[in-house]
Formats: C-alpha cells, structure tokens, sequence
C-alpha cells in the first residue's frame, strides 16, 4: 500500500506543478491569437521567405525579436495599421506578406487576370484564323515535274501492298 501512496503523491504534485502551464488566462490566449492574425501579414526578415508566425529556423533571433516586438504593440493596444507603419519603417515594404491592395502594389493583384483574359483572346485568335483556313484539296496536289499521273498510282499501290500487314 506504501508504494500505491508514493505514487498517487507523485501523480498528485505532478499535476499540481502542471497546473499553471494549462491553464492560461483567457486575455492572454487572445493576444497570441490576435498576434498570429497580425504576425501573419508579415514576413521574416532572416531571409527564410516565410510568414513571420511559420519561421522554423531553430534559434531564429530575427523571429524572436519581431514577434517580441510585436507583442509588446499588441500589449500597449496598438492598433495593427500602427504595427504594419512600424515594420515597414524598420524593414521597408519587403515586410508584406502579400502586397497591399493599393497604389501601385494594386498592379500585382491585376495583372494575373489581365494575362489570363489575354491568353485566352489569343488562343480563341489564333484557333479561328486556322479553322478559316482551306483544308489542301487532293486533286490540288501538285507532281513533281517528269512523273506521271500513272507513275504516281503505281507507286501508290505499291505503297499500299508494301504497308498491308
């Protein structure tokens, strides 16, 4: 029975010492959903090419320090217009995830479905002008000079008998 109690006193401060680790305060469970809905808009600067939130390097200080400081914003109440001014001050406009729906940046949301409607003008084009285009006639063929109509069809059936399987 001693060793039963031993272990359900392990069980028992284990669970104690667990505790504070699973249960977390509900404003702070937001901020890190907010800050991943905002860190999201942003890209890594370590060089990685990915959304600050998915950087995987391991020990990434560039990472580290912008989703530092980009809790410290969300901390203080900053709205995200104000965070996204920050990091394009820091970084330049290399920060986006995906460029803003304004200005000139407005081209790369475009031009996409500009090539697409273009490339399919030119493909419609260029089918019509070929379906437009007369089919060869067979009597339109024209024979080599010195060989004659009946040396042609010899040759034909000769071709045929050559090709029978």
């Amino acid at each position: 029975m001693t060793k039963a109690r031993a272990i359900a006193a392990i069980a028992i401060l284990a669970m104690s010492a667990m505790a504070p680790l699973l249960i977390t305060p509900v404003e702070a469970q937001q901020l890190s959903d907010r800050a991943k809905r905002v860190g999201g808009k942003f890209m890594c600067m370590c060089g990685c090419n990915q959304v600050l939130t998915e950087c995987n390097h391991v020990g990434c200080s560039t990472s580290a320090s912008m989703l530092k400081e980009l809790n410290q914003s969300l901390s203080r109440g900053n709205s995200e217009d104000a965070i996204t001014q920050m990091f394009v001050q820091e970084f330049g406009t290399k920060v986006y995830a995906e460029p803003p729906k304004s200005g000139f940046s407005l081209v790369a949301w475009a031009l996409p479905s500009v090539y697409l409607f273009v490339g399919t003008g030119v493909v419609i084009f260029v089918i019509s002008r070929w379906r437009k285009r007369p089919a060869p006639q067979a009597a339109s063929i024209r024979v080599a000079p010195g060989i004659s109509a009946e040396m042609l069809e010899r040759a034909r059936v000769q071709a045929a008998r050559d090709t029978q399987d």
